[in-house]
């Protein structure tokens, strides 16, 4: 298998190639996360993000996870949310990824509780590239045998293993 990639494009202009391995180091792969709400859950990462960068402090991520989520929930279905955000001071793309301890409820598409959970914060600037990751992402997730390796897997290892390596089955890949 070869690494997902998407276009992320720089402030110069010029666009690059970047894999979730790129944005998703090891340290940033949450197992079993517990919380008691979307909110909750959404200040953890906001503070998670904020001890990535100094320009940007865990109130001011959390404003912008929180704002993106009142426009509509970002609970794509299947058990999966994709909080998100583009940031005004950030000069690169970073994600966490959790599996929750308890599914969580996320107001998502499907009605449907959340437990697996990507999340992304991109530059302001990065506007293409924050929508082709999103998509890259959404096409990642609908995949059901990947969400169930996910969920079984067994360490923090095993889940970026399957996140970097994944390659879409294609378009008659179910929900």
């Amino acid at each position: 298998m070869t690494a997902s990639h998407a276009s992320i494009e720089h402030a110069s202009g010029t666009t690059d190639a970047t894999s979730i391995a790129d944005i998703l180091p090891l340290g940033h792969i949450v197992r079993d996360h517990t919380t008691t709400s979307k909110k909750c859950l959404l200040e953890d990462l906001a503070g998670m993000f904020a001890g990535e960068t100094v320009d940007l402090d865990a109130r001011t991520i959390f404003s912008n996870l929180i704002e993106r989520e009142n426009l509509g929930s970002t609970g794509i279905g299947a058990g999966v949310a994709l909080p998100h955000g583009r940031m005004d001071g950030l000069s690169k793309t970073l994600a966490i990824f959790m599996s929750l301890a308890q599914p969580l409820d996320f107001d998502a598409a499907d009605n449907k509780p959340v437990n697996l959970v990507f999340a992304l914060l991109v530059p302001e600037h990065a506007t293409d590239a924050h929508l082709k990751l999103l998509a890259q992402l959404a096409s990642l997730f609908r995949d059901p045998d990947l969400r169930a390796a996910i969920t079984a897997a067994e360490s923090a290892e095993e889940i970026h293993k399957l996140l970097t390596t994944y390659t879409p089955a294609g378009p008659d890949t179910d929900s």
